[in-house]
């Protein structure tokens, strides 16, 4: 997929010339756009998580925790879509430093529940202006509704993918990979 490269038109795809040179330029390819918004995007997060000792997936774990607090490592992996070889470790070392506890599940020993500790729940309260500087950041008017829709967008942009990913994965529509069905 290409973009337009235009500023004021970004997001927009632009048509191919048929030309293959063009189709394979990195300032027209969406996974780079997407790539190189999210490598700054995690940059920006670590500057601001650092001086509170969390690292962005750490971060990310306590945000589910603080909304749902003791739930299975398999449900924390799905929020998170990491596998557990990844998230396995990562809640270690957050058990390590004494933000989090894990447990077998009394009904399931197979099933490993994940709670806040005491200091875990403290961290929400020191954490809670990160998410204000980064909109700041990122967001022109936080009641412009096109910055709103942006974030939508992007929700809806994964979704679509996560699909394509799945039907590929399973042989399904790998014959119309240009043109994924909306889901």
């Amino acid at each position: 997929m290409m973009l337009n490269g235009n500023p004021s038109h970004v997001g927009q795809v632009k048509q191919s010339d048929g030309n293959a040179d063009s189709q394979v330029r990195l300032g027209q390819q969406l996974c780079f756009a997407l790539y190189s918004s999210s490598l700054t995007m995690t940059k920006l997060y670590k500057s601001l998580l650092t001086p509170l000792g969390l690292t962005y997936p750490q971060y990310l774990v306590l945000l589910v925790l603080w909304e749902t607090d003791s739930i299975s490592v398999g449900t924390l992996g799905s929020r998170l879509f990491l596998d557990s070889g990844t998230l396995t470790p990562l809640l270690k070392r957050m058990q390590s430093a004494g933000w989090l506890s894990r447990a077998r599940a009394a009904d399931d020993e197979r099933r490993v529940v994940v709670s806040l500790t005491p200091s875990g729940h403290a961290l929400r309260h020191q954490a809670a202006a990160v998410p204000l500087q980064v909109a700041s950041a990122c967001i022109t008017d936080v009641n412009n509704a096109n910055d709103v829709n942006e974030l939508a967008e992007l929700a809806e942009l994964t979704a679509r993918l996560q699909l394509l990913r799945t039907r590929i994965a399973s042989g399904i529509g790998s014959r119309n990979i240009a043109n994924p069905p909306h889901p």
